[in-house]
């Protein structure tokens, strides 16, 4: 099998203004008012949002809903978030949460680790988590700092089930992915999506090609941004163009371009859909619902919400938490119509097969990037 697939593996265990007075954003993009400071006593859990903003229908909407679920479920806490329009922002929200006091700090993705790192080795006292990004993936460097809680997901579990999905409801044989910028929390989605293709291939006897990503040769396409939807509109009509016919964006907002792109094809009567990443596209994008065949989702609102609830009820420890099948921290959003009765039985049976497969060990999805 081209030494794809590796067997009995054991898996590992798998808002928005300045806070205070001002307005923030609610994780549907409308204006709220911001959570006051917490009172003398209270707890107070602080959200630095990256660049894509509160509403980005990706990585930090997740995590400021879980925020909101945390507040849900102990109505005690007070929370709020600073938003970050340049990388030149995160220290500077780190800090004003610092000098409010705030009971623990959660930095979203990737690009926030040099700055979540610097404050937590000054500060050693303050509860910090981030989403996306852990010392076992080489985000987070040098010496590991016990008061980050790392949050990350072992997403090329459920992208490889969106893979082999792809390949079986695809028409023209050929589907596409494509990443916002070419980060291990990027492509680790596109290695499984590959790898899933390639299994379905395997089995099926088929030939369904992937554009946009190359497991191999870890080379692909890249918007270079995570916010310009102009970008996933020229991207996804390249792919059209070349035949694909379900589109998998890894790029944050830059998604929407792409489904901007597959609703103007459908006008011309082309038939393309597409796949959703980290939140339920359904239920972030629902104009676009009918377009999109599933989400590979990351754990991200339970895990934050996991992570707060922790900090304020005196259990927190730090760490490393990964999203799994198991647990429920990477997996696939249920199928919303039409493509609830559009997937086939037996394609949604063999789904359920593999994803036993995969929890077991039986199966292990290719990637090169860690966890």
């Amino acid at each position: 099998m081209r030494g794809t697939f590796r067997a009995a593996v054991a898996l590992s265990a798998l808002a928005l203004l300045a806070a205070g007075c001002g307005s923030s954003k609610s994780g549907n993009g409308s204006s709220t008012s911001s959570t006051p400071p917490a009172a003398a006593g209270g707890f107070s859990a602080c959200m630095v949002v990256d660049t894509g903003g509160v509403d980005d229908k990706s990585f930090n909407q997740g995590a400021w809903e879980g925020f909101q679920a945390a507040q849900k479920a102990d109505p005690s806490l007070q929370i709020k978030n600073l938003p970050s329009s340049s990388s030149a922002d995160y220290a500077k929200n780190i800090t004003t949460f610092e000098n409010e006091k705030c009971g623990i700090i959660v930095t979203v993705g990737f690009n926030m680790a040099s700055a979540t790192e610097a404050a937590a080795k000054v500060n050693p006292s303050q509860k910090f988590a981030i989403v996306d990004c852990s010392y076992a993936s080489g985000c987070l460097k040098g010496k590991k700092v016990n008061s980050i809680d790392q949050l990350t997901y072992n997403t090329v579990q459920d992208a490889f089930l969106a893979g082999y999905l792809a390949a079986g409801v695809t028409k023209t044989g050929k589907v596409a992915t494509y990443g916002g910028e070419q980060f291990g929390t990027v492509t680790i989605y596109e290695d499984g999506f590959w790898d899933g293709v390639q299994y379905y291939n395997h089995k099926h006897g088929t030939h369904v090609q992937v554009l946009g990503w190359n497991y191999k040769t870890q080379k692909g396409v890249f918007a270079g941004s995570f916010t310009n939807l102009g970008a996933g509109q020229q991207i996804a009509n390249t792919f059209i163009s070349e035949g694909a016919d379900i589109i998998f964006p890894v790029a944050g907002g830059v998604g929407v371009g792409t489904a901007k792109a597959i609703q103007t094809a459908d006008s011309q009567g082309k038939n393309v859909n597409m796949m959703w990443v980290d939140t339920d596209g359904c239920l972030s994008l629902p104009t676009y619902c009918k377009y999109i065949i599933t989400t590979v989702e990351k754990g991200i609102t339970l895990s934050v919400k996991q992570a707060i609830l922790s900090a304020a009820h005196g259990t927190f420890k730090g760490g490393s938490y990964v999203g799994t099948l198991v647990n429920g921290g990477a997996v696939l959003a249920p199928f919303h119509a039409p493509w609830n009765t559009q997937v086939p039985t037996s394609l949604q049976n063999q789904l359920k097969s593999l994803q036993q497969q995969i929890i077991s060990g039986q199966i292990t999805p290719a990637t090169k990037s860690p966890v």
